[in-house]
């Protein structure tokens, strides 16, 4: 049996490969440009999808963790109160007993919707 030519394997194989090339270029070339975007690659959306946390490159490279911690809950604000001349803050207002008005009238914890804001998954698929 003959051989084929050899110019004609290295053209069968080049044929055979070109929309292989131009399908890896545009992918590296989406990722690349994700960076600037979405400040992660297309492999850490991958992650961060499957793992629920915001995880990032850019985070390693600029000297943090991979994946973002999970955030802690708000601390406990404190009360303060008008006094004669002065302002008292309290961190603790179950020691005052009684009704009392704030310097500061507002909320004093997050809203559900805002709990729910600060502990979703990473990007917010569940």
């Amino acid at each position: 049996m003959a051989r084929p030519p050899v110019r004609l394997v290295l053209l069968a194989v080049v044929a055979a490969t070109v929309g292989c090339v131009e399908t890896a270029a545009i992918v590296v070339g989406v990722g690349v440009a994700a960076v600037p975007v979405v400040g992660r690659t297309l492999g850490d959306v991958a992650i961060s999808a499957i793992s629920g946390k915001d995880c990032s490159l850019v985070r390693l490279d600029a000297g943090r963790s991979y994946c973002a911690p999970q955030e802690p809950a708000p601390a406990r604000p404190v009360v303060c109160l008008r006094s004669l001349g002065v302002v008292d803050c309290y961190t603790n207002p179950e020691v005052l007993g009684g009704p009392y008005r704030e310097m500061a009238d507002g909320p004093r914890a997050l809203t559900p919707e805002q709990e729910a804001h600060r502990t979703r998954r990473w990007p917010n698929l569940w």
